[in-house]
């Protein structure tokens, strides 16, 4: 991924964003060269290895798990808050819109995971991270006895331990201090949740 420097983030940040913002895009290229792409929930787990894994699932009538055979080197996309910024915004002046986000692109080599104790607890920790764990939450244990294990060969688990992060913060650093304050408030103004995340964002890179 092109990072100026200025725009570089690094790991922690990049954890944090792979960990809120879990909907994906998974790409695997065949032997051909040719990319198969699938948009999907990963989840990223600290298991002791240096940059962590991500943990997933696919329909089985998805041909692009068995690319993991090899296993295949493969990137997983993660989109974290973006905005549109208006040079309207700025001070006057000859300037030009732009796009702030942040982003993260994780590669490893995704390998299949057979055991079907092992896929339940796939769904199981998946499922907790989005529904929670309250008396309301919706779990694997409200299904019929043997109905989530009966559902599993239609699905394909696997795990990607990542051999490299890139996190890139695009969030206005190239700019006057004056301009980027500016920029936060119209995107705090705003009524949308991705335009005041962004905002968020930019505080948090805003030099001490």
């Amino acid at each position: 991924m092109y990072i100026p420097k200025h725009f570089e983030g690094g790991e922690a940040d990049g954890r944090e964003i792979m960990k809120a913002h879990g909907w994906s895009l998974l790409t695997t290229a065949d032997e051909a060269g040719v990319p198969l792409c699938t948009h999907l929930a990963l989840q990223w787990e600290d298991d002791g290895s240096p940059h962590g894994t991500l943990v997933g699932h696919m329909a089985r009538a998805n041909d692009h798990w068995k690319l993991f055979a090899r296993p295949a080197p493969s990137l997983a996309i993660f989109w974290g808050p973006h905005a549109y910024v208006s040079p309207t915004w700025y001070t006057p002046g000859p300037k030009v819109p732009t796009w702030n986000y942040v982003t993260v692109h994780a590669y490893g080599r995704p390998e299949i995971v057979e055991a079907t104790p092992a896929v339940l607890m796939v769904l199981t920790k998946l499922a907790a991270q989005y529904e929670g764990t309250g008396a309301n939450a919706w779990g694997l244990g409200r299904l019929p006895p043997g109905n989530a294990a009966g559902q599993t060969p239609n699905i394909v688990a696997f795990r990607m331990t990542l051999d490299r992060i890139e996190t890139k913060l695009k969030l206005s650093q190239n700019r006057e201090l004056e301009d980027r304050h500016r920029v936060i408030a119209r995107l705090e103004a705003s009524g949308n949740q991705d335009s005041q995340a962004t905002a968020q964002w930019m505080k948090r890179v805003l030099p001490a």
